[in-house]
């Protein structure tokens, strides 16, 4: 472990491997970006229109999320020089349809997004719990980011079954690229993903109408049912299920990102997207695999480009959200996930790896993937923490 260009945080370094430039981090970038926003923006606009948002104010907490977030990666990933990847809060989205509306509408829920905002900054700020979080061992850390990547590298072989014609071209043209040049293997995947979805699933000419969604200004109320029932949950469920996890994946590539400063940020972020309507913001955990792996860049302090052009494209998904939307529906969601499933193969080959190392921890390891793949789910909090719980009770229990 080294110190950083930034000097806040510590990241494994590896000598460069075959090349790569720029192309390598800024198309695993760009991947991150569009499986993030394609694998869930529709949630996360039911989840607005479900606490009472209009259509336009839905609009605009999508566009405020998109660009606090690119604003955010970029910023943090420049200064620490780590690959710290942002998301908006999924969990968080189907806590808000599960959730409905309060008495008072929009503004309550928007009153309750400031608090949950103000929360995050408290757990910034808390230092014993971001020391907690930094102790998580290495080996359940890898064995939770295999469990969570699991399902994504089993698209391609979905994708294949389900749409051969489709499906197909991507695969091997990354299986030729990964033998004859193995830095452009995923950008070459993408591009004929793009081009597949284009030929198959052409847009409609309406749906180029609306380029640029307007912010909404909703001023917050206050109210004591939404802080119990909405801010609270909204908290608990994007710090067990997203930041973990997210912190997690950066440990198992060999990153120590300082736990506060990221908290802190993302906090102020989120405030600032919920007077816009937005929720909360967190860290990535799938699409952090993306820009922290192998495949983003073969020397590890290099990486961080990666998470900074996923910023920048988010920021571009938000300024013409309508038509990024229109495309993204259009596209066979089968044929996104394999692409990505196939960026992530080498990240899940070495998380394995590394989960399995370590004789002593192999059995509490593979507890934590098992519970992590099995996606189960209880109290709205997600499989991946309840897979470190478990893990760690093992590794506790064994030691």
């Amino acid at each position: 472990m080294s110190e950083t260009a930034g000097g806040t945080g510590t990241a494994a370094r590896a000598p460069a491997e075959g090349g790569g430039g720029l192309i390598q981090p800024l198309s695993a970038g760009a991947l991150a970006a569009l499986v993030g926003f394609a694998s869930t923006f529709a949630l996360l606009l039911q989840g607005f229109v479900s606490v009472g948002a209009t259509p336009a104010q839905a609009a605009s907490g999508l566009l405020a999320v998109c660009l606090v977030k690119g604003v955010l990666a970029i910023g943090l990933s420049w200064r620490t020089r780590l690959p710290i990847s942002i998301a908006w809060s999924t969990p968080g989205a189907a806590l808000l349809v599960a959730t409905g509306a309060f008495a008072g509408g929009f503004p309550v829920a928007v009153g309750a997004f400031l608090a949950a905002s103000a929360l995050v900054i408290l757990a910034g700020v808390i230092r014993p719990f971001g020391r907690a979080v930094e102790r998580i061992p290495m080996p359940l850390a890898a064995a939770m980011l295999a469990g969570i990547l699991l399902d994504l590298c089993l698209a391609p072989a979905r994708a294949t079954l389900a749409e051969p014609a489709l499906a197909l071209p991507i695969v091997i043209v990354w299986a030729l690229a990964l033998r004859f040049a193995r830095p452009y293997a995923v950008p070459l995947a993408v591009l004929v993903t793009i081009g597949v979805v284009l030929a198959a699933t052409p847009l409609p000419d309406a749906s180029w109408g609306a380029l640029a969604p307007r912010p909404v200004l909703v001023a917050p109320t206050f109210s004591l049912d939404a802080l119990v029932g909405l801010a609270l949950p909204l908290f608990l469920v994007t710090m067990a299920s997203q930041n973990v996890p997210g912190l997690a994946v950066l440990a198992a590539n060999g990153y120590r990102p300082p736990v506060g400063p990221i908290f802190v940020g993302t906090g102020v972020a989120s405030a600032v997207a919920s007077v816009f309507g937005g929720h909360l913001v967190n860290l990535a955990a799938i699409t952090a695999a993306l820009c922290a792996g192998p495949e983003a860049h073969p020397d590890p302090s290099r990486r961080w480009v990666a998470a900074a052009a996923a910023g920048a494209v988010y920021i571009a998904l938000g300024l013409s959200a309508g038509a990024a939307a229109a495309f993204i529906s259009a596209s066979p969601p089968i044929l996104i996930q394999a692409v990505a499933g196939l960026a992530l193969l080498t990240s899940f080959a070495g998380a394995i790896q590394a989960a399995l190392a370590d004789e002593k921890a192999r059995m509490a390891a593979l507890v934590c993937f098992v519970t992590t793949a099995s996606g189960v789910a209880f109290f709205g909090i997600g499989a991946p923490f309840w897979g470190l719980l478990a893990g760690g009770s093992m590794w506790l229990l064994r030691r």
